[in-house]
């Protein structure tokens, strides 16, 4: 048997084959293409190509093709990253290089892709590069028009276009002050609200929608950063929760006139920007209120002065965002809402609303809509799998389209094909494209054969298995236990944790090879979706109103004690381990239950929730100024005297998401009261401390530490 270490599990090649990333079918409909990570660098990646008809793949152009590095180095590619590039890839969790983005033009003879801070177009018969924004400067939110004439970029916080055959760059809009940004997403948009966007192509280029971010109204804080040689002041205007927010402008560009328009789009100055969508001859926005309980959705013509409401969701906790408002026609609209404690698609139509799915489960995302069927992807039985869904306008029949496991569906622009991306618990998975109802091609099949990197350690895989508890207020727990193959019994249990909103867990996918070193070196593993979690209907979720750290804590417990009834688990040595709302958990269930964890690794922890953002910790415990008890309760120092159990602390040092300020506040409340405790700081590293070498260190001191204290 060959153990699987550390180096390994982050080393080359990948022993995940991990399924391809960015799924398009070209616009002749011949090929499939996708990202996929190289072999020999597995944060490289590549870009593939699948003859459909034959199912032949090739690595059609390498992320570290020569025409691309040539291109880049002749064109002053080598620039450092801008201070908005950086902040980007760390809010959408981008941590690979080489090919990270492209599109293909609508005739499908030419591919735009950003790369190294620059736009290019590539030919697609001969796969040369030309660069179509300017040199000498890097530029970020870089898109291709919807008919595919204009390239659109930010620059130094000017947002410009370009057209494709070479003609002079415009400029939409100018900034000369250094707070002040057109067309690229705030931070609270980027962070909190995924909305990466920062302008909107018209579909027929007519317009330009853009934003003017304008961050002076944050006050302006010192963070420090500590890099391995150097320690930094950094001003940053981050808006902590119960301050004041970036100011968010709205307006039309018209390419014809050049001229601008902005628009009113707020009911009070606090309200948030939420989507942006073209809807035929109006402009789709989704405004937020402040307390995140109450979501209206304006059309504004863009050829006269006339806004109207056409919905208002409201709720008496909060209203997550979503992207699934679609157009069907001239005052024919889809929307998804939780009004009645499950999300589910609506239809809007000529003033009435019809409700077109019912009952528990959850619509997630719409895929694709006509005025005939919708496809959908979501769960109607259960929330550990994920389907692709086909919904009859005329009738409300629900038909379901994918078997077993967890699918993350795509559909082609026509919709007539799926882009399906499958895993379950024991299939590492499978990459088909097809029609919706009918056999799908294998593309890619991550089957672990022959040659394949993880066969030496095929024979000491443990399949996790699924499981359900009953939560004290009644609502279905769904657990993922992964116990070691070969180990002698019982064993110590790492709780394995996130537990905040927005995140899910316990799915029937392929699980991540990080169970299989905990099992692989004696530890059961307990990971469970408690009250807040994501995926689920709003009165799951809502445990949180008021209150962060008390139903999750207490879930998770129920866990452990159900765990702890197994013969093959350790009731005597159980740790926790988690990152970012993880590292806050791990706090909190070792002083809520000292008596229970007598280990835990708390990383990046979130310790007080006014160090915080706005958007995130106002949904759940509203204004500070208003809601001190509940601020107070959230925080981990009321529970830090009760710890009993040995603790790991680690932190980036450059983190400016949760900043370093968490955990030197944990760190000093626990020296007062003289609890030793053990401490790694990574220098440089931001939130995701995702870095290979970080990450290898990182968890063989974690591994290491479990030994010791389990």
């Amino acid at each position: 048997m060959t153990k699987l270490t550390v180096e390994r599990l982050f080393g080359d090649p990948p022993l995940a084959d991990t399924l391809p990333t960015n799924i398009q079918i070209t616009p002749d409909g011949q090929y499939a293409t996708y990202l996929r990570a190289s072999v020999d660098d597995r944060e490289r990646l590549d870009l593939w190509r699948c003859q459909l008809e034959t199912g032949v793949s090739e690595c059609w152009l390498p992320g570290n093709a020569p025409t691309l590095r040539d291109a880049a180095g002749a064109s002053g590619g080598s620039l450092e990253l801008s201070t908005e590039e950086k902040a980007a890839r760390e809010r959408k969790r981008q941590f690979t290089h080489g090919i990270t983005d492209y599109h293909w033009s609508p005739d499908g003879t030419a591919i735009l892709l950003p790369l190294d801070g620059a736009g290019w177009l590539m030919d697609a018969a001969t796969l040369n590069v030309r660069r179509i924004t300017p040199e000498g400067h890097r530029h970020t939110d870089i898109q291709l028009s919807p008919l595919g004439n204009f390239v659109s970029y930010v620059r130094d916080g000017s947002l410009y276009y370009t057209p494709v055959s070479g003609a002079a760059e415009v400029a939409v809009a100018e900034s000369s002050e250094p707070n002040v940004s057109f067309g690229i997403a705030d931070f609270i948009a980027q962070e909190e609200m995924h909305r990466f966007k920062g302008h909107w192509w018209h579909p027929q280029e007519r317009h330009i929608a853009l934003t003017k971010v304008d961050t002076s109204t944050v006050a302006e804080s010192q963070r420090f950063e500590a890099d391995a040689d150097r320690l930094r002041v950094i001003p940053q205007r981050y808006p902590f929760a119960g301050a004041a927010n970036a100011k968010v402008e709205l307006a039309v560009f018209d390419l014809a006139s050049g001229t601008t328009r902005w628009i009113d789009y707020q009911d009070t100055p606090e309200d948030y920007l939420g989507r942006v969508d073209f809807a035929n001859d109006k402009l789709a926005i989704q405004v937020q209120d402040r307390a995140q309980q109450r979501l209206t959705v304006k059309l504004v013509a863009l050829d006269a002065v006339s806004t109207e409401v056409l919905l208002v969701d409201e709720s008496d906790s909060w209203i997550n965002l979503h992207d699934n408002f679609r157009v069907l026609g001239a005052a024919d609209y889809l929307w998804t809402s939780a009004r009645d404690g499950y999300d589910h698609l609506y239809r809007y139509r000529n003033g009435t609303c019809e409700q077109l799915t019912e009952g528990s489960g959850r619509v997630d995302r719409v895929l694709h809509a006509s005025t005939e069927t919708v496809l959908l992807a979501g769960w109607f039985t259960t929330p550990t799998e994920q389907h692709c869904y086909e919904i009859d306008l005329t009738t409300r029949a629900v038909t379901q389209i994918t078997d077993a496991g967890w699918h993350e569906i795509d559909v082609t622009e026509d919709g007539q094909q799926l882009i399906d991306r499958f895993s379950s618990l024991n299939n590492p998975g499978q990459l088909r494209i097809g029609p919706v109802h009918g056999e799908r091609r294998l593309l890619v099949d991550a089957k672990i054969s022959q040659g394949h990197p993880y066969l030496p350690y095929l024979d000491d895989h443990a399949t996790p298995t699924l499981e359900t508890l009953t939560s004290s207020d009644g609502h279905p727990l769904h657990l993922r236990l992964t116990k070691p193959r070969t180990a002698a019994h019982p064993v110590p249990l790492i709780v394995y944790v996130y537990g905040g909103p927005g995140a899910q867990r316990v799915r029937n996918e392929w699980p991540g090879l990080l169970l299989q070193l905990f099992q692989q070196h004696g530890f059961g593993v307990l990971e469970l979706d408690n009250r807040g979690s994501s995926n689920r209907d709003s009165a799951f979720e809502r445990a949180l109103f008021r209150g962060l750290g008390a139903a999750e804590v207490e879930d998770q417990l129920a866990g452990v004690r159900y765990a702890a009834s197994l013969d093959w688990v350790d009731s005597e040595r159980i740790g926790v381990f988690g990152h970012s709302y993880g590292g806050f958990m791990t706090l909190k269930c070792m002083g809520k239950a000292p008596d229970v964890f007598k280990a835990g690794v708390a990383v990046a922890p979130v310790s007080d929730w006014h160090l915080y953002d706005t958007h995130y910790t106002e949904r759940y415990l509203g204004m500070p100024q208003d809601n001190v008890q509940a601020y107070e309760a959230s925080s981990v120092f009321g529970d830090l005297d009760s710890i009993e159990g040995k603790l790991l602390l680690m932190h980036g040092m450059s983190d400016d998401n949760v900043l370093f300020t968490h955990t030197t506040m944990v760190m000093r409340a626990l020296q007062k009261r003289n609890f030793a405790f053990e401490l790694m700081t990574y220098p440089g590293a931001k939130h995701s401390l995702q870095e290979r070498d970080v990450a290898i260190h990182r968890f063989n001191l974690i591994l290491d530490f479990f030994e010791r204290n389990l």
